[in-house]
């Protein structure tokens, strides 16, 4: 793809970068094949292709041009960043750094109206504290019938209680994000996870001063505000590190896709960048735990017929598609096939909120190709998805690390 910016753009790091993007895309458009928003909408500029094309004209563009408009942020908004392209891609498209390059910029260009401003400010400003989400669920819970029905979905009845967690007794040690919205949504995952593991002689610990991600305020662009998270993430974690554990965990795969891009995201920080360099190598997926560990010395009592939904944070982020599928039979688990594997459920962080008309498609969609095989129950890796697909009230949607945890008795 040609670009034109001019001499003075280029010494810009943010320009720099998103030429090298742009420069990669041939045009193609094989990235709209698997593109969800393109399938339900079949506009060309809610598919990658016409998005890249918008974010260029938008990069080149002055900033007093008039081709910077709310139609272009709204197209950006649609997008779930669920980076199903990139594997699409032949040419190696890194779409998402891209997009967050444009969002910036509009943000920056294009104040949005106070409405839609205050909501997201409200969803970071809920969210991203564990304490402060906790008791406004908890209130939210109490007086359910008064609570928008978007947000009403995805609070669930009772959690399933978390029970006790090991003490920590081995020498092999590794941490765990516990997360800002998963201990009031599903508190059993990292409890149930930290069981799991001291089975297998490795003790789990959460470390108090590590808080989110970093994911939300970022992704709604509040960017300054998801750096100084990480930053305030690798603080609590270094000592640790220098200590010597093995691995920072993840049970959501929202979060793990996230902490593994700090070292990208910090690179241009003296203070960090080595720091989150480090830290990017350790994060792992539990799923990255387990796999390499002697799971024939766990005996499952009674394995159920499963329908695993494998979170876009997890299969395209991570690249590990098919790596929960195979620890789950290995354990003898019965999986049932899932057409369309691929596609986003909808949920995509806030994005369940912000764009409910499409993420409700979406998620419906999702939900008919995961029930195809009748399975028991249907099992996720993020507890976005997990929320999201829960919220429709058809079949069961748990953690898979719960089940598995469970059904070893």
């Amino acid at each position: 793809m040609q670009t034109h910016f001019t001499e003075a753009d280029r010494q810009k790091p943010h320009i720099q970068e998103a030429e090298r993007i742009l420069r990669t895309c041939v045009h193609c458009g094989f990235c709209n094949a698997t593109c969800p928003t393109y399938q339900l909408l079949g506009d060309e500029r809610d598919g990658p292709r016409g998005r890249i094309y918008l974010m260029k004209e938008l990069l080149e563009s002055r900033d007093d041009d008039d081709q910077v408009t709310e139609e272009t942020r709204l197209h950006l908004d649609r997008c779930l960043t669920c980076q199903n392209c990139e594997t699409t891609c032949p040419s190696g498209v890194e779409y998402h750094k891209l997009l967050n390059i444009g969002r910036a910029e509009i943000e920056r260009r294009v104040p949005r109206p106070p409405a839609d401003r205050a909501q997201r400010y409200a969803l970071r400003k809920m969210m991203v504290e564990p304490k402060r989400f906790k008791a406004l669920l908890t209130l939210g819970q109490t007086f359910k019938p008064l609570v928008p029905a978007k947000l009403r979905n995805k609070m669930p009845a009772a959690p399933v209680d978390a029970g006790k967690r090991p003490a920590t007794r081995h020498a092999r040690r590794m941490l765990i994000l516990e997360g800002c919205v998963q201990p009031g949504l599903s508190p059993n995952t990292n409890a149930a996870t930290a069981r799991l593991l001291d089975r297998l002689g490795i003790s789990l610990s959460p470390v108090s001063e590590a808080g989110c991600c970093g994911a939300i305020d970022f992704h709604l662009n509040a960017q300054d505000d998801g750096r100084a998270r990480m930053r305030a993430n690798i603080d609590a974690w270094w000592p640790h590190i220098e200590q010597g554990v093995e691995a920072i965990v993840q049970t959501a795969s929202g979060c793990g896709a996230f902490i593994k891009e700090y070292g990208y995201m910090l690179k241009d920080d003296p203070a960090y960048a080595e720091k989150a360099k480090r830290v990017s190598m350790l994060a792992k997926d539990i799923v990255e735990i387990l796999r390499d560990e002697p799971l024939e010395s766990l005996k499952v009592a009674e394995p159920q017929r499963l329908a695993f939904h494998c979170p876009c944070t997890l299969q395209h982020a991570q690249k590990l598609n098919g790596a929960v599928e195979g620890v789950l039979t290995k354990l003898g688990f019965a999986l049932t096939p899932v057409q369309d594997a691929h596609l986003c459920c909808g949920s995509a962080g806030t994005y369940s909120i912000t764009q409910p008309a499409l993420a409700t498609q979406l998620r419906d969609n999702k939900l008919n190709a995961l029930e195809a095989g009748n399975p028991e129950l249907i099992v996720t890796a993020n507890i976005g998805c997990q929320t999201h697909l829960a919220g429709a009230n058809r079949t069961p949607v748990r953690h898979w690390i719960e089940v598995v945890e469970a059904a070893l008795g």
